[in-house]
């Protein structure tokens, strides 16, 4: 089922927003001073190209303090955007009961998108 659940999620839009993550990926990695936020661009890119059977977990190496400001940054110039988009159509498709895992899904990446440094994906 998560074979088939993930196949239709790229067809059905998944395939485009990773395209999406991964262009603003190679963007910010440009500047090496967006390398950081690159790397958690790609992360949230690959739980878009397979999110069904991939979990989101705390990291378990410590990364320091620099994880709060990078978050909080993170959240000001555009993982806010980012949450609020995938909470929309996380909403959108829960109304029926056809799209509900799909939903929950996008409820997945809205947990990333709002804070993903600190953060790894587990299949």
């Amino acid at each position: 089922m998560k074979f088939i659940g993930n196949i239709l999620w790229l067809l059905l839009g998944g395939f485009e927003a990773a395209i999406g993550y991964f262009t603003g990926s190679v963007a910010l990695a440009i500047t090496i001073v967006g390398l950081p936020v690159a790397m958690q661009t790609f992360k949230i890119g690959m739980l878009c190209l397979w999110p069904f059977g991939t979990e989101v977990r705390k990291t378990s190496s410590p990364s320091g303090c620099i994880r709060i400001p990078l978050n909080f940054i993170w959240l000001i110039f555009g993982g806010l955007w980012a949450c609020l988009v995938h909470i929309f159509f996380g909403l959108l498709l829960c109304i029926t009961v056809v799209g509900f895992p799909w939903g929950k899904q996008h409820f997945k990446m809205a947990t990333l998108s709002l804070a993903p440094f600190g953060k790894e994906l587990v299949r």
